[in-house]
This record gives structure tokens, C-alpha cells and sequence, in this order.
């Protein structure tokens, strides 16, 4: 059987309804305790696994899938983007209205990333300024950036100041001071939610070489990548917001996984998954929200 026709099957099994937590076949299980230095999460949107894998408008992307390592079975959490990107960061929905702009007060990575001594950013893509808290501006949506609705970063400058454009994602490459967390957001020209595809693999193709490619992340132990979408297109509500792309690429990642046979087991991850692993990476133990509870995902890091 080959590769795609394996996904389809599974596809239509979650479709289905007829696989839940995970398939009955089986594969080998990482039982890595991996650490790293710098996790990094670039968001896509709106845009489902059908639409994204083997489609010839987005071949960085494809690439990346076919060499690094790909959750099969992962799916958004809800419908609007919101909900998603709180999930990735507080373990909660939150709310579903894309126009939401109040302080959000609950247990956050933020907080627990402080509380480990540990630095983050968020890399925001025309952003107003470094340090904004407000709504959307031009192509900056305010929704896409989760960090900045917390009451960790809120009303504290040090904290806001982590709140910066894109570019200085450069700049501290560079600058060898690369934070120990980065949520990397493009604009709604470069995410896929107002421009194409092809736009959106476009901008990846231009600007994760640089990050994959930088000495502090290109060497065991130092970094990890992952590539998502927040959600699928609204036609496809299976576990809440549909079935997406996630794609992890680093020097710890299992290549080329999983591998192109049968017999492989799927787990169902969904966002609070990835909030957990990304924490997981950077030595923390206690994990926001759904993250404390949900499917840990060392099956994708290289065993000893």
C-alpha cells in the first residue's frame, strides 16, 4: 500500500468517525527525552490536509512533509481561527469570536516559560510596532497573535517588547539571540487566508531557510520547527476544526517519518498536543489547559 493511499484511508476513517484516539496499527514509539534550546511555530491558515499535501502550488512545504516529520492524524480543535491559536497557547479555546479583544487572565505559556527562566518572542509579520497590543492594523491581524492578549504581557513593558515584526527574526539570528520560544506569524497575505497558496509557500521558501540554516538551530540540540495551519476549511468540522498539516523539521526529528508502509500507528493530536511538546522540548514538566492531559508527540524525536 502505498504512502498516499494509506493517508486516504485514514482520512476517510476520521471521517468516518471510525478512528478516534488512534488507528490499530503500530509503529515504533520514541521514548526520547530530547531537549532543545529554541521551538519555533510558524502558523498557516485556514486550509486543510486535502488542499495543502501534494498540491504542486505550495512544493517547499511538500518538501518539507516528505523529509521531515508529519502528525497523519492531527486536526484543529474549532471554528474560527481564534479559539486555535489559544489552544496552541493557554491549552483553552477561549472564545470563538474572531473579534475578541479582551486580557486573558489563565495559565499561558508565557507564564510558564517565565516561570522556567526560559525567553520567548512572537514574530509578527507588519505588526504596527514593537510592543502593539491592539486590534487588527492592515494586514496585521490581531487574532493570529495569541501572546499578545495575555495579562502576563499586558501592562508590562518588558514583556510587550517581546511583541516584535517579523525582521527582527534576522536580526537575532544574527545577533546569535534567538529566544527559547518563537511563535512566527506572516500577514494575511502570507499565511494563505487572503493570499494563495502559492503566496503563502512563497513567503515560507524565502524566510525558514534562514532559521533552518542558522548554527544555533541546525545543530543537535538546538532547535525544532514546526509548520501548521490553525484550521481547515469550515467544511471540515471533524474534531472541531478539521484535519491539517503539521510538519516538524530539525536536527532531532525523526526524517522521513512516518515511513511509507502500512503498519504504522496514528495518534490523534490536536493543538493542545503541539502546546505540550513544544514545552515538553524546553525542559518544562507542567503544561497549560487540555496540554496537561493531552498525547504527548516523541514519537518524532530521535531515540538514543
Amino acid at each position: 500500500m502505498t504512502k498516499r493511499a494509506v493517508l486516504s484511508m485514514l482520512v476517510v476513517l476520521f471521517t468516518a468517525g471510525l478512528l478516534t484516539a488512534q488507528a490499530t496499527l503500530e509503529t515504533k514509539q520514541s521514548l526520547a527525552n530530547v531537549q532543545v534550546q529554541h521551538v519555533f511555530i510558524v502558523m498557516e491558515e485556514n486550509h486543510g490536509w486535502n488542499s495543502v499535501v501534494g498540491n504542486q502550488q505550495m512544493p517547499y512545504l511538500n518538501n518539507l512533509i516528505q523529509q521531515n516529520s508529519t502528525a497523519y492524524g492531527y486536526f484543529g480543535d474549532t471554528h474560527p481561527s481564534i479559539g486555535n491559536y489559544f489552544m496552541l497557547t493557554t491549552g483553552q479555546i477561549i472564545t470563538n469570536n474572531d473579534g475578541y479583544g479582551g486580557t486573558v487572565s489563565v495559565d499561558n505559556v508565557v507564564r510558564d516559560l517565565l516561570a522556567a527562566g526560559k525567553t520567548w518572542k512572537e514574530y509578527s509579520e507588519s505588526i504596527p510596532y514593537q510592543g502593539y497590543i491592539g486590534g487588527d492594523s492592515g494586514l496585521y491581524a490581531e487574532r493570529h497573535n495569541p501572546l499578545s492578549y495575555f495579562s502576563d504581557v499586558r501592562g508590562n513593558q518588558t514583556q510587550m517588547n517581546n511583541l516584535v515584526d517579523f525582521s527582527q527574526l534576522a536580526v537575532d539570528i544574527a545577533n546569535h539571540t534567538l529566544p527559547n520560544y518563537g511563535f512566527i506569524v506572516p500577514n494575511l497575505n502570507d499565511d494563505a487566508h487572503n493570499g494563495t497558496l502559492a503566496q503563502a509557500d512563497t513567503w515560507l521558501s524565502n524566510n525558514i531557510p534562514q532559521l533552518l540554516n542558522s548554527p544555533d538551530f541546525n545543530t543537535p540540540g538546538g532547535g525544532l520547527l514546526i509548520i501548521t495551519f490553525d484550521e481547515a476549511e469550515t467544511s471540515d468540522s471533524n474534531f472541531g476544526g478539521g484535519h491539517v498539516v503539521w510538519v516538524a523539521i530539525g536536527p532531532d526529528v525523526r526524517k522521513a517519518y512516518p515511513p511509507a508502509k502500512s503498519e504504522f500507528r496514528v495518534q490523534l493530536y490536536q493543538h493542545e498536543s503541539t502546546l505540550r511538546f513544544m514545552m515538553q522540548l524546553l525542559g518544562l514538566s507542567s503544561y497549560p489547559g487540555n496540554a496537561a492531559t493531552a498525547p504527548d508527540m516523541t514519537e518524532f524525536i530521535l531515540g538514543d
